[in-house]
């Protein structure tokens, strides 16, 4: 139990004090992939894997951290030119200074956090780490912010702190989460509804290609550029498109050859994966799994050959899901690396595991690590 360990190692750390504990999870995605910075729809919902945090005021203007998953300690106070050097430190780092650009009285604290979340594994652990110190702080100092401007400060502290340009998406799901549901999350308006999602018959695995994403250096802010350009192009001829989920098929079409053939493919995907997220919920109200499976191969496919943010690992196990007769399967994430989601019927999960265990070992020479997730709730106190 994660909540255990950083128990012990607060006390190993900073000894017996009035402390209090946190968790925020990771996340899954059914569909709905590379939609949200483009004000379009997403279909998240939190899973029982976390980062917890004990937390303590210790009436200084020092911070003090302690992750055990890195097994290293930082320690810096609240002044831009004392940015730590570690990337799980500058999110540390970055979610303090945006609680006090929001308001917050964030003074000196000791704090211990731990998590479950494979990391790189496209389960948002980084938005965990950020909505777990978000959350956190804001009972810890009294801040009365809401979960959606924590939400916000997420993702602030991604953008400023740890140069990816991401949506809102990870750091939603994972504040917002809620047992047994997934949420439609609106990214324009930020207005959201509730799904229920019970798949009886069914299970949800990740299997994990082990492709180590690393979306600040991969070409994921490459591929939000290439939308933009397109509304910029849009702009010319429908002031009212501000987003690229403003437009339609038809409009992109017209300044396809302005744009350029790259931005066009990109811009098409992420309109039809707008249309496929309003599909699978209304196949979920409809209890028509089989037709949320086959949106989700056709995002993969999307995702692989219009937007590219795929790789020959993610490919082989969507493949492999395919053949063995899973429901739907998908990369899930950024990209370039981490997991694909299997919607999978629990009769044939054995066999599915089985087989593309096997046929990826012998093609990459290693087993891909399997994850059966649960749907869960959000960001939380646990003590």
């Amino acid at each position: 139990m994660i909540i255990d360990s950083i128990n012990q190692k607060f006390v190993q750390v900073f000894g017996h004090q009035k402390s209090m504990a946190f968790c925020s999870p990771g996340r899954i995605n059914l569909i709905g992939e590379h939609t949200d910075y483009n004000g379009g729809f997403v279909f998240p919902g939190a899973i029982d894997k976390n980062i917890a945090v004990r937390i303590a005021q210790n009436n200084t203007n020092e911070i003090n951290v302690y992750s055990i998953n890195y097994d290293a300690a930082v320690n810096f106070i609240l002044r831009e030119d004392d940015l730590p050097e570690s990337i799980w430190a500058k999110y540390v780092f970055g979610v303090c200074m945006e609680m006090k650009k929001a308001g917050v009285a964030v003074r000196g604290f000791n704090a211990v956090f731990f998590g479950d979340i494979p990391l790189g594994s496209g389960l948002s652990s980084s938005a965990a780490m950020n909505c777990v110190f978000a959350f956190a702080l804001n009972q810890l100092f009294e801040g009365n912010l809401s979960k959606m401007e924590l939400a916000k400060i997420g993702q602030q502290a991604e953008h400023n702190y740890g140069g990816v340009q991401c949506g809102i998406m990870d750091q939603f799901a994972s504040l917002f989460g809620k047992k047994d549901h997934l949420m439609r999350l609106d990214c324009k308006t930020l207005e959201y509804e509730y799904y229920p999602f019970q798949p009886n018959g069914y299970k949800l695995l990740l299997l994990n290609s082990n492709v180590k994403h690393q979306l600040a250096s991969s070409a994921y802010n490459q591929r939000r550029q290439s939308c933009e350009s397109v509304v910029a192009a849009l702009q010319k001829r429908y002031p009212e498109v501000s987003l690229l989920r403003d437009a339609t098929l038809d409009m992109i079409a017209e300044v396809r050859a302005e744009v350029g053939e790259e931005a066009y493919k990109r811009a098409a995907y992420v309109l039809d994966e707008n249309n496929r997220v309003m599909q699978t919920c209304q196949a979920l109200i409809d209890n028509d799994y089989e037709l949320v499976g086959r949106l989700m191969y056709e995002t993969h496919n999307g995702l692989s050959k219009q937007y590219e943010v795929s790789c020959e690992e993610m490919d082989f196990l969507v493949e492999q899901a395919q053949a063995c007769g899973v429901t739907g399967a998908r990369m899930m994430g950024g990209g370039f690396g981490g997991c694909t989601i299997n919607l999978v019927q629990e009769n044939m999960a054995a066999h599915f595991i089985e087989q593309t265990s096997s046929a990826f070992q012998s093609k990459f020479g290693h087993t891909p690590p399997l994850y059966e997730v649960c749907v869960s709730d959000g960001s939380r106190q646990i003590d």
